[in-house]
């Protein structure tokens, strides 16, 4: 038969130790003192902390909510985009990407980018192409064309 309701363990009622020996033996945490999980953050350890690892000590301040990361690309990537294509002379839109000068271009191209390097503008224009840069449109320039 299925025990339903286990009687209650009232052996230590009125003790302060449950069986336990010492009640330092009954924390759970072992010797630490309370400390926690993290052992290292003793107020014993402390001078150890700020002398030895230092990334131990939490960060305090503004992260920004998004961090700009700037996307860069290289002629040589772009010559490889370029060799699948047929055009005589392709048009790239790259309105993220900063151009870079690693590499060389093989054929002409016109290229919008937001910029460019000025050796990435040379070796363009040598390659017989363009390079034009384009501003992208920010979050309130956005909103407005939205609303007219």
């Amino acid at each position: 038969m299925v025990v339903r309701n286990q009687k209650r363990n009232r052996k230590y009622f009125g003790t302060r130790r449950w069986g336990r020996g010492n009640i330092k033996n009954a924390r759970g945490s072992g010797s630490r003192g309370g400390t926690g999980a993290i052992n290292r953050l003793r107020k014993h350890d402390w001078t150890y902390i700020t002398a030895k690892a230092p990334e131990m000590i939490k960060k305090v301040g503004f992260t920004p909510f998004k961090k700009k990361v700037k996307k860069e690309i290289t002629l040589d990537q772009i010559s490889t985009m370029l060799k699948g294509s047929k055009e005589q002379k392709a048009v790239l839109e790259l309105a993220q990407y900063k151009v870079l000068s690693n590499g060389a271009l093989e054929r002409p191209a016109t290229i919008k980018a937001k910029g460019f390097s000025k050796e990435a503008i040379e070796k363009i224009k040598s390659a017989g192409g363009e390079a034009i840069v384009v501003k992208e449109k920010s979050v309130t320039q956005a909103k407005e064309v939205a609303k007219s």
